[in-house]
């Protein structure tokens, strides 16, 4: 009986070590499964070259982008720029709402909110026509004739009005992050989203704007968790204000460490001021190089 009893013993420490054995490469699969997946892409307008919209789109997938973000409205001819993504392989991942700063949705005169909501409504159609999926809004700024309650309240007003037409074309509305004195906390950014009640709205996080209100970029991604659908970064120092990527005040292997833990998967934009084809070439090599990716 004893000797049954150890052998079984036995048989079961084998089968235990195999089973650990076997359970390595999962591990480790696991664990390289926390590094996020990261697609990487520049501002359209950051490619300042001359040459077709095709050329400005090969560039940017020979420096290893494998999309844009377009401006909308903007000057470029739509159809062209359609074309040329299909063709080069480099995707229209998503559309910038173009005069949110200017024609603000948090205004105190109606007719300005009227355009700014006009404006989104053409970005979400742009969105539609690009086949992308999210159109980037500043919501509204903060200012002497405007405090942060009416920037809510308005903003929000004039964000649902638009919401069936984002769900009918499948366009989420995501709300950056920026210098405009208004959501600088994660908290504020959970409340904005949230209240829009809408499916077809969520957040979008540059990672270095907020530094400079003393929450990490890591916190805020931690927090905002999956209401974050994007994010884009450049670079941000407290001492002097912007600089190159690399080279400010974001921690960025804590940040992939954050974008891990949430399980993002998804788009990683630049948002500096581009320029030629040298100039793009450093910006792509320092991308690649805060954020891991070979």
């Amino acid at each position: 009986m004893i000797a049954a009893l150890g052998r079984r013993e036995f048989l079961s420490s084998l089968a235990a070590t195999a089973a650990a054995a076997a359970m390595r490469p999962d591990a480790i699969s696991a664990q390289d499964a926390k590094r996020p997946k990261l697609r990487l892409a520049f501002k359209y307008n950051m490619i300042k070259i001359n040459g077709s919209v095709e050329d400005k789109l090969n560039l940017a997938k020979k420096l290893g982008m494998e999309g844009v973000e377009v401006d909308s409205p903007s000057t470029f001819n739509k159809d062209e720029v359609k074309a040329a993504s299909k063709k080069t392989g480099i995707k229209i991942h998503g559309v910038i709402d173009s005069v949110h700063w200017r024609d603000t949705l948090s205004d105190l005169d109606e007719a300005v909110r009227a355009k700014g909501l006009a404006a989104l409504r053409g970005a979400i159609e742009d969105a539609a026509f690009f086949e992308c999926d999210t159109v980037l809004l500043v919501p509204g700024v903060v200012k002497d004739s405007v405090t942060y309650e009416q920037c809510y309240e308005r903003s929000q007003a004039e964000i649902k009005k638009v919401l069936p037409l984002a769900g009918e074309r499948k366009i989420k509305i995501l709300i950056e992050t920026v210098g405009n004195n208004f959501i600088t906390k994660p908290e504020q950014m959970i409340s904005f989203v949230n209240d829009l009640g809408s499916p077809w709205a969520g957040a979008y996080f540059d990672c270095s704007n907020m530094i400079r209100h003393g929450v990490s970029s890591a916190e805020w991604i931690r927090r905002l968790g999956k209401m974050m659908v994007k994010f884009d970064f450049k670079g941000f120092s407290k001492e002097k204000g912007r600089v190159p990527i690399g080279e400010g005040d974001e921690d960025w292997p804590e940040v992939l460490k954050a974008l891990g833990e949430v399980g993002y998967d998804g788009w990683a934009t630049s948002e500096v001021s581009g320029g030629g084809e040298a100039e793009l070439a450093d910006i792509a090599a320092r991308m690649k190089r805060v954020l891991g990716v070979g």
